[in-house]
């Protein structure tokens, strides 16, 4: 195990008067964010009672029939937006092997026209179940809320790299920023220690991810610890030369903490001086136990080109993270890889028409 431990920051040490408590605040990051990946946040403001209500109305759309949940699972919005099925998604490595849950999408933050004309399935509206409205305000609210918290944190991260403090949260402005609730499916006797796991080992591909805290629920359905050591969020530090394959580490927050995490876009735009946080979400080693949970992910906009910034740009991170590529098409290209978008999504990158090349030849040919 690692000597160091995954820093907590309380959000009002990042305004502090106080420059020893803010360059404290400043180091937390770099360690959470640079070695971990990951940090534990608390002054956030996310109202527990809240939380638990939203999970009580979750369980409530996940009990329906699955016939009218898969009137909500928009595959043509590749799955951006209402339910998805279990065993659709599939992390990158997973060799085709999908993860062992059901989700559901939503934007918790207003898209722009020309945003929703130019990606439709990433800006898409908001689709909802009938008669659950405690369901969409509540994951409304909190989803809110998180990305407010994740603002403040880019601020941080801006602050802790000595980089002007809009850095990154003005690169926010009108992004594509989803929340999604999860409900990890219970294992059958026969299927504990095989091959499923609840999420496979990955990197989320947004800029920063918050996660306020989940819920184990037992065979009967009723709210229970963590049923053994195995089960839940295990995250893969940075390589060093004592580890160079990195450590393992549970990413389990302390009381009255949330989770916040590097995604892929904050590791490029930084050079990888922040690390995007390989972790995986493991099943209980005994079967019945599920596990209700909730994400928010910050992105930048989708016209930002993914590139280290000049602070970090040397010869090093030109070659690790170049060529730069356009925060929308890497969308695409991610949701394609974890079998969210169709294949053909990618056809519909760059010119698209040569038909009209054809349909002269077609009429050339025909006046023959």
């Amino acid at each position: 195990m690692t000597t160091t431990k995954i820093p907590v920051l309380d959000l009002a040490d990042l305004s502090s008067r106080d420059p020893m408590v803010r360059a404290n605040a400043a180091d937390a990051i770099r360690v959470g964010y640079g070695h971990f990946g990951l940090l534990y946040v608390k002054g956030h403001g996310i109202d527990p009672t809240a939380l638990d209500a939203f999970y009580d109305s979750y369980l409530e759309f996940c009990a329906k029939p699955e016939a009218d949940k898969r009137r909500l699972g928009r595959d043509d919005l590749w799955y951006q937006r209402g339910w998805t099925p279990p065993n659709t998604e599939q992390a990158v490595v997973a060799g085709g092997q999908p993860d062992f849950k059901e989700c559901y999408f939503c934007a918790p933050e207003p898209c722009h026209r020309r945003d929703q004309t130019l990606y439709p399935q990433i800006y898409a509206d908001n689709v909802w179940p009938e008669g659950l409205p405690a369901f969409r305000d509540g994951m409304m609210s909190i989803g809110h809320q998180l990305h407010v918290i994740g603002l403040q944190l880019l601020r941080g991260c801006a602050m802790a790299l000595r980089l002007p403090e809009d850095s990154f949260a003005k690169l926010t402005d009108n992004g594509p920023h989803v929340t999604r609730s999860l409900r990890y499916l219970p294992l059958t006797k026969d299927q504990v220690g095989g091959d499923i796991l609840w999420g496979e080992e990955h990197t989320d591909f947004n800029l920063l991810t918050l996660l306020p805290g989940g819920r184990f629920l037992d065979p009967s359905g009723k709210t229970c610890p963590k049923p053994d050591d195995k089960s839940g969020l295990f995250l893969r530090t940075r390589p060093t030369k004592d580890h160079p394959n990195g450590e393992l580490v549970a990413g389990t927050a302390p009381p009255g903490c949330i989770v916040s995490q590097v995604g892929q876009q904050l590791e490029i735009l930084t050079g990888g001086r922040l690390l995007a946080t390989p972790h995986v979400i493991t099943a209980p080693g005994v079967p019945g136990y599920s596990r209700l949970s909730m994400a928010h992910f910050v992105h930048v906009h989708t016209d930002t080109v993914l590139f280290p910034m000049e602070a970090f740009c040397d010869e090093a991170t030109v070659r690790a993270y170049g060529p730069p590529v356009l925060s929308g098409t890497y969308a695409i290209k991610t949701l394609v890889d974890i079998a969210l978008a169709p294949k053909g999504a990618i056809d519909k990158l760059g010119y698209r028409h040569y038909d009209r090349l054809a349909d002269i030849r077609a009429r050339e040919g025909a006046t023959r």
